[in-house]
């Protein structure tokens, strides 16, 4: 099996996890790759004492560990029953473990909280630790399940033709319309002057764009859109109504808003839909 044809999802037992799961079980579906479900257990952390309380059949650390992949497993197959399924139980930190088992894998899919997780964060830490650090492509699952719209793309200035090949791939897999949208920013001063100013700059990379998702996948319906707005997160988030998945490229590294890309960043935690982050090389 190739390495790249793997879809690595985490699950700890959460809601948040359990939905994660079932759409990573749809791209698994869709694209015919393997699943792989992921629990990462910090009991040995805190403890060394994995076994069974004796005398009592099913009990332990790591009876409970092992039952939690195993619905993880049932989950998935609820969508997808014929899946090859690839089971993984590691102990530590879910973000290093989970990074490390993503690294040569198509997509790494985790929920946006986990069992962990504080009440009112839209995402959690381990999720958006992923999402600014991992090699692959990272899916993070919330918000409104549409497996029926469209999907959004958003293209920057320069580093665009990665996120735009991934994106286009997805949306041929799920027989979806694919929408380019590509974002002006304005300071809200003069608008129409520093619009005009580079929108035909703007209109030919789109252009390019549309042309090379067309050669590519000539049966793909393809849409382009491009907006102006002070907030370039909050102008595509508001485009991406009703998609399935919002699919944004970042070619920085690291947790923290300004490290990681603050579009990425800011999209990640506004999204009413799944979000996928395609690292690409800095310019």
């Amino acid at each position: 099996m190739n390495e790249e044809e793997r879809i690595v999802v985490g699950y700890d037992g959460s809601d948040a996890a359990g939905k994660a799961v079932r759409w990573a079980a749809m791209q698994a579906r869709r694209s015919g790759f393997i699943l792989n479900v992921v629990h990462c257990s910090l009991w040995p952390v805190f403890t060394h004492n994995m076994g069974p309380v004796p005398g009592i059949a099913g009990s332990g650390l790591r009876h409970a560990a092992e039952s939690i992949v195993s619905d993880g497993v049932a989950l998935a197959r609820e969508v997808f029953a014929d899946a090859q399924i690839a089971t993984s139980l590691v102990y530590g930190w879910p973000a290093e473990n989970l990074r490390k088992l993503g690294a040569t894998a198509s997509l790494l899919v985790v929920g946006t909280r986990g069992a962990q997780g504080f009440p009112g964060l839209l995402i959690g830490s381990v999720s958006l630790e992923l999402a600014s650090t991992a090699a692959c492509p990272v899916a993070v699952i919330g918000g409104s399940e549409r497996p029926h719209g469209p999907v959004v793309v958003g293209i920057a200035d320069e580093g665009w033709e990665a996120t735009l090949r991934y994106a286009a791939n997805f949306a041929s897999l799920a027989h979806s319309v694919l929408k380019i949208v590509h974002v002006h920013r304005h300071h809200g001063f003069h608008q129409d002057a520093f619009y005009e100013a580079g929108a035909t700059e703007k209109r030919e990379m789109l252009d390019s764009a549309l042309r090379s998702v067309r050669n590519t996948w000539p049966g793909l319906e393809v849409r382009d859109r491009l907006l102006s707005g002070t907030s370039v997160a909050g102008t595509l988030v508001g485009a991406a109504g009703g998609a399935q998945v919002v699919v944004v490229g970042t070619s920085a590294q690291g947790a923290v808003s300004g490290s990681f890309g603050s579009t990425a960043h800011a999209v990640l935690h506004h999204a009413g839909c799944p979000v996928i982050v395609v690292r690409h090389p800095p310019a």
